[in-house]
């Protein structure tokens, strides 16, 4: 079975690593871009079967990104998560188009585990 591929978009070092040691965990190739003009670019010649994304960031917000991929053929299947910063009010409106909503003041491993459970992949394994 090939290798699963996620690709993570998150301005902020300390998340992406976060969240790029999980996924590596797990065991998948994991490719990251610091905002969703960078992700666009990658997604010329990388075809992952995840995109983790948070919402704000400079240059391209992941809802930019995200309304970019669902209008590509190429990419608008791929599962999203979005990574949102806190869980004190309602979802943020981009949840609409994406699987899943992690947020980042509570256990990102715990949510992530979830998430890749319910979209069909291996579980994480035992930390």
């Amino acid at each position: 079975m090939p290798q699963q591929i996620a690709l993570v978009v998150d301005d902020s070092m300390l998340i992406r690593h976060t969240v790029c040691r999980f996924l590596e965990d797990c065991g998948f190739e994991v490719e990251s871009a610091t905002d969703g003009v960078e992700a666009l670019e990658m997604l010329t010649h990388l075809e992952p079967s995840l995109i983790i994304t948070d919402l704000q960031m400079p240059q391209m917000s992941g809802g930019e990104l995200i309304a970019a991929l669902q209008a590509r053929p190429q990419t608008a299947s791929i599962p999203i998560v979005i990574l949102a910063g806190r869980k004190s009010g309602p979802e943020p409106p981009e949840a609409r188009h994406a699987r899943f909503v992690v947020y980042k003041d509570i256990d990102i491993d715990q949510q992530l585990g979830k998430a890749l459970a319910a979209l069909g992949f291996d579980p994480p394994a035992p930390r």
